[in-house]
């Protein structure tokens, strides 16, 4: 067997310079005087300063850790949909994805692209189809990241599985795209925002999911719940009794043609718990480096979020298994993702 192309799900551009967050935070402090500024064009980030945040950074981490590609999405944390209104998010996302576009095209070996997308509390979702379809015509992106809670901890729009969501998803269908559930920062004080919202949203998304026929509806639909899946590959027997409650078809049958996990999860036992639970077939390699747990675990020695090294010493998992965790899944939840690399021969 071929060795894996090493495949990261789950990057987001936390490193970006500092012009960035300075922009926004002007963009903030006139939230009602708009007419003050910023304009998009008074943010200057040069290639040079592109280059300079990625090779220190990500690029370094990964040639350390070995692996090749990241798909590369907006800083999560930085999505903040509650700030203002619509016109805000979308002002402010068609920066973010432009900056990722950038480095895609500065790095195109090792970074390929997936949206934020404009969403704003209480706003009909498909103001954000413009956005995606830039991103997907014209920048090559592979994928969204969608945020179930744009109100920031307060959880005000509805269910994954109610129509409110369905013109984002039948622009999924149509361009192939999956989308990553994930939440941005907790306005929240009740909710720590890595911590304890980011699980919790997980979670949630795969309860809504659950409790509907969603997949019924849209067959080929995907997503990508991260974080290790937050609390369900803990509690699947959970899961599998309350769907069995519900008179729902088997969770094999009902949700895992449709939802996938990656492998954001930043201990040994953990990683060893989510391959023993979830079906191979339906786990992503991911790191979320440089991201929300950056330090050395003081029991081993290494960097936390450095998963490879886990997947790696997970003994029930054969060179098959690892794999598909490595490449082979990546290419079938992303499937522009697979024809962009067919085209480069890989």
């Amino acid at each position: 067997m071929k060795q894996p192309l090493i495949i990261d799900v789950h990057g987001h551009y936390t490193t970006a310079p500092k012009a960035l967050e300075e922009w926004r935070n002007k963009q903030i402090a006139n939230l009602k005087t708009p007419e003050l500024g910023p304009k998009v064009s008074e943010l200057k980030i040069s290639d040079d300063e592109l280059r300079e945040s990625i090779e220190a950074n990500q690029l370094r981490l990964m040639k350390q850790r070995g692996s090749d590609l990241t798909i590369f999405s907006p800083r999560a944390s930085f999505m903040a949909h509650h700030i203002g209104d619509f016109n805000t998010s979308a002002t402010w996302a068609g920066i973010c994805n432009e900056l990722c576009h950038r480095v895609s095209q500065l790095f195109p070996d090792h970074f390929i692209g997936a949206a934020m997308l404009p969403q704003s509390p209480g706003v009909d979702v498909a103001t954000c189809i413009p956005e995606l379809e830039k991103c997907v015509k014209e920048y090559g992106f592979v994928g969204i990241n969608l945020n179930p809670d744009p109100s920031g901890g307060h959880w005000t729009s509805p269910p994954l599985s109610d129509r409110y969501w369905y013109p984002i998803y039948e622009k999924m269908v149509e361009h192939e795209i999956p989308a990553m559930i994930h939440v941005s920062t907790s306005c929240n004080a009740c909710f720590h925002t890595t911590g304890a919202h980011y699980l919790n949203a997980d979670t949630t998304a795969f309860m809504q999911c659950l409790t509907s026929d969603l997949f019924k509806d849209f067959p080929t639909l995907k997503f990508l719940i991260p974080h290790g899946g937050g609390a369900v590959p803990y509690h699947w027997g959970r899961f599998r009794g309350l769907a069995q409650e519900m008179k729902k078809p088997l969770l094999t049958e009902h949700l895992l043609n449709n939802i996938y996990f990656d492998t954001c999860v930043y201990h040994q036992p953990g990683i060893d718990l989510l391959t023993h639970v979830i079906p191979v077939d339906n786990i992503l390699f991911a790191s979320e480096m440089i991201g929300a747990v950056r330090g050395i675990d003081p029991e081993t020695g290494h960097y936390y979020d450095d998963t490879k090294r886990y997947i790696e010493a997970a003994g029930r998992l054969s060179e098959q298994d690892r794999f598909k965790i490595y490449e082979g899944n990546a290419r079938k939840v992303f499937p522009r993702l697979d024809k962009a690399l067919q085209q480069k021969g890989q």
